[in-house]
């Protein structure tokens, strides 16, 4: 019984990580930007620490 349940846990873990695999599309080469863009600092996005509801 524990042999089949280690077994059921690999499975259903394989599968989830194959079907993270593509979920935005087919991978892309990056585009090339001119260098005057990459210099400096440009920090962006959201942060979150601890529970967060909304309702």
């Amino acid at each position: 019984m524990r042999n089949t349940l280690i077994i059921v846990v690999v499975l259903v873990v394989l599968l989830a990580v194959l079907a993270g695999c593509g979920v935005d599309g087919a991978p892309q080469r990056p585009v090339e930007e001119p260098l005057q863009q990459k210099v400096g600092v440009t920090v962006s996005g959201d942060a979150t620490v601890g529970v967060v509801a909304e309702l």
